[in-house]
């Protein structure tokens, strides 16, 4: 099984480390796409990653250029979701007939509004001009969700030291195919978990509770989360907007309900920056559409109030604008 982590930063890196371990047991041959001194430093001495677990060093193929490496029988994404423009210009070589193409990212997906009725309408934001949308196209597709707490700390260098690490992927229509478990099953050979869903959107929802809840305060104060979580009126605050997630999201008919305190203790005690005020901080395009504005586009749709949200989105947003990272439409 040919397998590309296409977009091999912090996440990217520790997924493909983990298929590099497992190959001895899945049969995959990993490459990465990649850029700049990352790239250069995987090209030079291998990748590198720091793990609870142990530290992983492999040899995965690494590139620039996606022409260099040929069809491939998975293309695993796990770029920001300001890059996917890039992505739909540079992916063509990869896709032979049948290459599923898994998206493991954070926030409302591209796809989202595919395969089913009650998610409402597309949101253009997601995905401009559809462009990823023509380039890879639905039945390729394959929605996944990464739980990793996962850093660059030099150039082909990763650290990833959060007790639950795994992907989650799912078929937009709920199958659980040949393929999907094929993709689950060469991630988890490599001890990450791998776990193959029948609902997709809910394991969307569930990551998203968590990013919310952390990423548009951590980004307003430019503080990690763990600081910030054992503050008890901030808390508290982060509590009330995972309480305004939950009602969003049961109402388009998933329930996280119960979970709201645990996930604020379990970033609580986590001294991490979230990935965007990590881009934040590097002054890197920050992924503001798809992890703050479409869920507040959905809870406008849906008529949920969402003050708390709403009002951290705009202190943080106003923090992505003043650093160049982001810009509104």
């Amino acid at each position: 099984m040919k397998i590309c982590v296409y977009g091999a930063g912090a996440i990217g890196g520790h997924v493909a480390a983990r298929l590099c371990a497992g190959a001895a047991k899945s049969g995959a041959e990993v490459s990465v796409v990649a850029r700049g001194p990352h790239l250069a430093a995987m090209q030079a001495k291998g990748l590198t990653v720091r793990a609870r677990d142990g530290v992983l060093h492999s040899r995965p193929v690494a590139t620039d250029d996606p022409a260099t490496l040929g069809p491939q029988d998975a293309v695993i994404v796990t770029t920001k979701a300001p890059a996917l423009g890039a992505v739909a210009a540079g992916i063509a070589p990869l896709l032979g007939p049948d290459t599923a193409v898994a998206f493991v990212m954070n926030g409302i997906p591209w796809w989202y509004h595919d395969r089913t009725a009650r998610d409402g309408a597309r949101l253009a934001t997601l995905d401009p001009g559809e462009a990823i949308r023509r380039a890879v196209g639905i039945p390729r597709t394959i929605g996944g969700v990464v739980y990793s707490a996962a850093t660059v700390v030099e150039p082909g260098v990763v650290e990833a030291l959060a007790e639950d690490g795994r992907v989650v992927l799912g078929e937009l229509d709920g199958t659980i195919s040949p393929r999907l478990l094929a993709l689950a099953d060469a991630i988890a050979a490599g001890g990450m978990g791998g776990q193959a869903v029948p609902d997709i959107r809910m394991a969307v929802w569930s990551k998203l509770l968590g990013n919310l809840m952390t990423g548009p305060i951590c980004v307003a104060t430019r503080t990690d989360m763990g600081a910030l979580l054992n503050i008890p009126v901030v808390r508290e605050a982060a509590e009330r907007v995972g309480e305004e997630v939950v009602a969003i999201a049961a109402a388009y008919g998933f329930d996280l309900g119960g979970t709201v305190k645990a996930r604020a203790a379990r970033s609580a005690a986590l001294r991490h920056k979230p990935s965007i005020l990590q881009d934040l901080e590097a002054g890197r395009p920050m992924e503001v559409e798809s992890l703050w504005r479409a869920p507040l586009a959905l809870a406008e749709t849906a008529g949920v109030p969402a003050p708390t949200l709403g009002l951290m989105v705009a202190l943080a947003s106003q923090a992505a604008q003043a650093a160049g990272c982001w810009a509104p439409d």
